[in-house]
């Protein structure tokens, strides 16, 4: 196989191919359908010439019998008066008629027989059309619930060009998302990192950590000063709290000493009502 062949093959077979994804079979069997209805048309336009030319012969035929009968009169008249001569011419044309109507017969005859070879081909191709048209109605019916099944088929399983295009631009979607919150990410990591304000600073990496000391020197003596006034305060809680408790343990042996004075008074007034009594 040559190259011119080849090329032509691969050309053919890539246009069949697409004609095969573009092919609609419910249009084409409505112009196959349309196609045989002009065809039947075709055949009626043929029968009807035919019916015409034949009808012309008949009219011809029927003006050379005319004729024949005119000759035939000629002739007889021609006897009666004596011209013999006039009756042999007469007699010769009509003749030459009669040859003609036999040819225009034969003629008429072969169309006649056309005409009917044509009407036998019209009623068996009316009738294909009319069965071509039962059976294309009902493979429309069946190629266009198949498509409805199929359509419904796709959009349960979610497949087809259309959820294929909705599924990759999901996924276009999320990769976008994902790559925005990488980036997101990143620009809070370099930020917490310092190396934005690097790029806004004159300061080195030796500065900004001698600053980190200095800040960190500064807040563990303010700690310390804060721990070393808290320790004040609570030992002078503790010195309150103790000259509270002496203060207490007197008070409660007044208490005590005033009840011992009552109950020795208590005592010697009774001895003095018993010496009274």
């Amino acid at each position: 196989m040559g190259i011119l062949s080849r090329t032509s093959y691969v050309i053919r077979s890539k246009i069949n191919a697409l004609l095969d994804r573009t092919e609609d079979p419910t249009q084409t069997l409505d112009y196959s359908y349309e196609q045989m209805r002009d065809q039947l048309q075709q055949v009626k336009r043929g029968i009807a010439d035919l019916t015409t030319q034949k009808k012309r012969l008949e009219m011809q035929k029927r003006r050379l019998e005319d004729n024949v009968e005119k000759h035939n009169e000629q002739a007889r008249t021609a006897v009666q008066q004596g011209r013999e001569d006039l009756a042999r011419q007469a007699l010769e044309k009509k003749k030459a008629k009669m040859n003609q109507i036999e040819e225009l017969e034969r003629q008429i005859s072969d169309l006649q027989g056309q005409q009917d070879q044509l009407i036998d081909q019209k009623d068996e191709l009316q009738g294909r059309i009319e069965e071509f048209r039962t059976k294309k109605e009902t493979m429309k019916a069946r190629y266009e619930a198949a498509e409805a099944s199929s359509t419904v088929s796709e959009a349960m399983t979610a497949t087809g060009e259309e959820f294929e295009d909705v599924g990759r631009a999901i996924e276009r979607a999320e990769e976008r998302t994902q790559d925005m919150e990488a980036r997101a990410a990143a620009l809070d990591e370099l930020h917490e990192s310092g190396a934005f304000d690097d790029v806004l600073s004159d300061k080195d990496q030796i500065d900004r950590e001698l600053e980190d000391l200095s800040t960190s020197s500064g807040v563990d003596a303010e700690l310390e000063t804060l721990k070393a006034e808290m320790g004040t305060e609570e030992a002078s809680a503790d010195e309150t709290g103790e000259a509270d408790v002496d203060s207490e343990a007197d008070v409660d042996i007044e208490d005590l000493e005033a009840d011992v004075n009552d109950a020795d008074v208590e005592s010697e007034l009774a001895e003095l009502k018993e010496d009274e009594n």
